[in-house]
């Protein structure tokens, strides 16, 4: 009986990775997937620590919150390595002693987020890689915050650039090697009161094939402002990414969910 409900649950899991493939595969054969939205709460009972991926809780996802990184260091393990490039002074983990705290990514419904973030200034970037040699991530999430003019996010495997598909704020699909702020601010679902109206959100980018895997993310700040970032959510992996298969008590719920991108893959707000 278990392995049948395993089988049902590895069935019903592909039906839904296709779904999500066929939404967001309208543009390059070979570029990443990428969605976006207001994000969850990794403990739906603490709303003051920003937005999470849905996998957060799951077996296989690697999550930096920041919030246990002291001044001046940066997270990291055996699977993910941290680190900067350029100088700037101003770039790094704002702690909860810093007034910089105010611009922390906002929560799933524009609440305000007192834990500790990562903030990028000009001249200064961060870089996330691999840790291993010949590892590649397929899946990466984090929860962008109080966007602003300069801010820039980009994919590379080997030295070289991953593009990504997306649809603009028409609904017309597009293709990207950078993704800046026009391009973030538009698409970003949650605006803060306390960010003055900025908006927030929560991106999700995956592969869809061998091709787009990736082992390195820069976030950078081209102009004036920070870029704020929160709750890097990773998966290692090759080839396209698919859902750590459920229990199969959530199967049913999992189902649901395939058949509605199926049905409304021309108005979700996916690459």
């Amino acid at each position: 009986m278990l392995l049948a409900k395993k089988a049902l649950s590895i069935a019903l899991l592909s039906t839904a990775a296709t779904a999500i493939a066929t939404v967001s595969n309208a543009g390059s054969a070979h570029a990443l997937g990428m969605t976006y939205s207001s994000g969850t709460y990794r403990d739906a009972n603490v709303t003051n620590e920003g937005s999470f991926s849905a996998g957060v809780n799951q077996e296989g996802y690697e999550t930096f919150d920041f919030n246990k990184v002291k001044n001046g260091e940066l997270p990291g393990n055996d699977k993910v390595k941290y680190s900067y490039s350029g100088s700037n002074t101003q770039t790094g983990i704002i702690t909860l002693d810093n007034p910089e705290i105010q611009w922390a990514p906002a929560g799933v419904k524009g609440e305000k987020n007192t834990s500790q973030y990562s903030q990028v200034f000009k001249g200064k970037n961060l870089i996330v890689e691999t840790a291993k040699k010949g590892d590649t991530f397929n899946y990466f999430g984090l929860n962008l915050g109080a966007l602003s003019i300069g801010n820039t996010l980009q994919f590379f495997n080997g030295g070289n650039a991953v593009s990504l598909n997306y649809k603009d704020s028409k609904g017309i699909a597009q293709v990207a090697s950078t993704l800046t702020f026009d391009i973030l601010t538009k698409l970003a679902p949650t605006t803060a009161q306390q960010h003055g109206g900025q908006t927030n959100g929560f991106f999700e980018f995956f592969s869809t094939s061998l091709n787009d895997n990736f082992d390195k993310i820069v976030i950078s700040q081209l102009d004036g402002g920070g870029f704020e970032t929160d709750n890097h959510t990773f998966r290692i992996g090759k080839g396209a990414y698919t859902a750590s298969v459920p229990e199969p008590g959530v199967v049913l719920g999992l189902a649901s969910v395939g058949g509605m991108l199926l049905r409304s893959r021309k108005k979700q707000k996916t690459a």
